[in-house]
């Protein structure tokens, strides 16, 4: 059954939930409180009963942290959040910081001296901590983990439940591999790294490593739990027994403990002595400094499943390709819909959103929204991660730009698309900024590399054409998508961030720069792509490898001023088109393919 998002339930400001929590940090001994977004699994979708960032200020976005003092609080976001959190928190109790510039850590190093600052050790990290305890320590204050976490005594009885979706098993057919051999696969490169055991505790990996999926976190089918896996593929599995459906035991096996959560700190204890292996990028400070005081020595080192999961294997392949053409039918039906009804009467942002979920929907088989789909008209699709809010809601304006960028959830696969779309007649600027960021995409979507080339040092094949015109975006190229997983998933990217990570065969990443004009208008361009063996070519001697787009929908021809491709780029853009008739045209109605093929026909 598809998770639905209602506003009404989004965690509320208050003025009375501040004061409740400076009353339990005063009861506690605290000056002040650390709030990040992230919650015990490092989630970047939240349930609501863990979502204290958003119950403590009201901002609901992915990405941000609070801090509670004594006598003043702010709340910290990136460029994508500016103008929501603006209509969400109240700025006469938060002000609002930049979360990139400075962020936390500036932010404390203007705590007072002596300063007691709490925080919970099961949401951060220990990086994160790390760079937290320099900044409160130059000011001559310090940090100190809680038992109990203030915001969840002040929020008492009005905290929703934990969720207990049933977790179902992910049938080989979808997977391609047992988890058996996964876990022998896993539990081998625990060993290779001198570990006797590795503590899992991101929810994707879990999903991954054990072929099952949940529904505890909305737009992802992830289970909440934690796993402790042995160097012989054994495991011990940490579920609420709520979630357990009555075939899971034996879909799991018998190498497969499966316990409650409240075993957890147990089962830690009793690894006094061995090796075990811990992601700090992935799990907080509190698994380190459990493991630590029972006496384990830590190993360093990726989340095991990370890797492996993030290389997909032909079955995952397969579907994602047939998940693709259903959601590119789905997609092309909208932007019909958009061509036809929607240049005579404009939606505005929210009937457009609600209309492109009603294709999906019509699939029959979509389980949920990738992500909240961002439907950005007129100058909210400057904002690269605007939703459209009651209060926000616009509609599209003749010689506007819309910008939509959405995706789906299937058993067989996970999409993410972006399409700019003109309502009525563009100015000449947005065809020539989108002509320069159509640019950037081909470049990406041609692009040969050898093979261990990682995704930063592609980044500026993106970037170029808008370089050359004093222009540039703020947000990477492109992340790393799961199969009926996150829509977000590393280890690999394409960014101006380094990476240390080479992008390989059977790695899923988006393709998708964009340029955006503050006030006025915003255009991405977004197709999924997967990494591919290249063939050889002439006599080079090096293993090549290219991309292949997974995204099958029609760019509006209307934004392209062909004067400005090159009989390359041409050639590139018509063979994606008839590729995007041949693939899609049989799956939609006669009226949509004759329009598809009109608005897919060769510059």
């Amino acid at each position: 059954m598809r998770q639905t998002f209602d506003e009404s339930t989004e965690p509320s400001f208050g003025p009375r939930h501040v004061p409740l929590i400076r009353a339990a940090m005063a009861r506690q001994g605290l000056d002040g409180f650390l709030v990040p977004h992230e919650d015990e699994h490092q989630n970047e979708y939240l349930p609501p009963a863990n979502d204290r960032l958003a119950w403590a200020s009201g901002f609901t976005g992915s990405a941000g942290a609070g801090v509670i003092l004594k006598d003043r609080a702010a709340v910290f976001v990136d460029g994508r959040y500016t103008l929501q959190v603006r209509e969400q928190v109240d700025q006469g109790v938060f002000e609002i910081r930049d979360l990139v510039e400075g962020g936390v850590p500036a932010y404390l190093e203007t705590a007072h001296r002596g300063a007691v600052i709490g925080y919970d050790a099961r949401l951060h990290s220990p990086q994160a901590l790390d760079s937290l305890k320099a900044a409160a320590h130059k000011a001559g204050a310090a940090l100190k983990p809680v038992a109990v976490n203030p915001i969840d005594e002040a929020w008492g009885a009005e905290r929703p439940a934990q969720p207990a979706a049933p977790v179902v098993p992910q049938p080989v057919q979808y997977a391609g591999e047992e988890s058996a051999s996964k876990r022998a696969r896993v539990g081998a490169a625990v060993a290779a790294l001198g570990a006797d055991a590795a503590v899992i505790t991101a929810p994707a990996s879990i999903a991954w490593l054990f072929n099952i999926r949940g529904g505890d976190v909305i737009r992802s089918p992830l289970p909440l739990s934690q796993a402790v896996v042995r160097a012989d593929g054994s495991a011990r599995l940490f579920l609420d027994p709520a979630k357990v459906t009555g075939d899971l035991p034996a879909w799991l096996g018998n190498q497969v403990s499966l316990e409650t959560p409240d075993a957890l700190d147990g089962a830690l204890a009793e690894l006094t002595g061995k090796a075990v292996l811990v992601d700090p990028a992935q799990s907080s400070a509190w698994y380190f400094d459990t493991l630590a005081t029972a006496g384990a020595s830590v190993v360093r080192a990726m989340d095991p499943c990370t890797l492996p999961r993030a290389c997909k294997n032909p079955v995952e392949i397969a579907g994602t390709v047939e998940a693709h053409k259903r959601d590119g039918a789905a997609l092309t039906r909208f932007l019909h819909w958009l061509a036809t009804e929607g240049q005579i009467n404009p939606p505005d942002e929210k009937e457009a959103v609600a209309k492109l979920e009603a294709f999906r929907e019509s699939t029959g088989v979509l389980k949920d929204l990738s992500f909240d789909t961002i439907g950005a008209a007129n100058g909210h699709g400057a904002l690269p991660h605007y939703r459209p809010t009651e209060r926000s809601n616009q509609r599209a304006a003749m010689g506007s730009l819309l910008l939509v960028d959405s995706g789906g959830q299937y058993l067989d696969g996970t999409t993410d698309v972006t399409r700019t779309v003109a309502i009525g007649e563009p100015t000449a600027e947005m065809v020539t900024r989108n002509t320069l960021v159509l640019k950037g995409h081909l470049a990406i979507a041609r692009l040969r590399f050898p093979a261990g080339t990682t995704g930063s040092a592609i980044d500026a094949f993106a970037r170029a054409a808008l370089w050359s015109h004093g222009l540039d975006y703020d947000h990477g190229t492109g992340h790393g998508v799961g199969v009926y997983l996150g829509v977000h998933e590393g280890p690999h990217r394409i960014s101006k961030a380094p990476n240390t990570v080479a992008l390989q065969p059977g790695m899923i990443v988006s393709n998708e720069p964009g340029y955006y004009k503050d006030g006025e208008y915003g255009i991405r361009i977004e197709n999924l792509e997967v990494v591919m063996p290249a063939e050889p070519v002439g006599d080079g001697d090096r293993p090549m490898h290219r991309f292949q787009a997974l995204t099958l929908a029609p760019i509006d021809r209307r934004l392209v001023d062909k004067s400005l491709l090159s009989p390359e780029e041409i050639a590139q853009f018509d063979a994606y088109h008839a590729r995007v008739v041949k693939e899609i045209g049989p799956r939609v109605e006669p009226d949509v393919r004759t329009w598809l093929e009109e608005v897919c026909a060769p510059l």
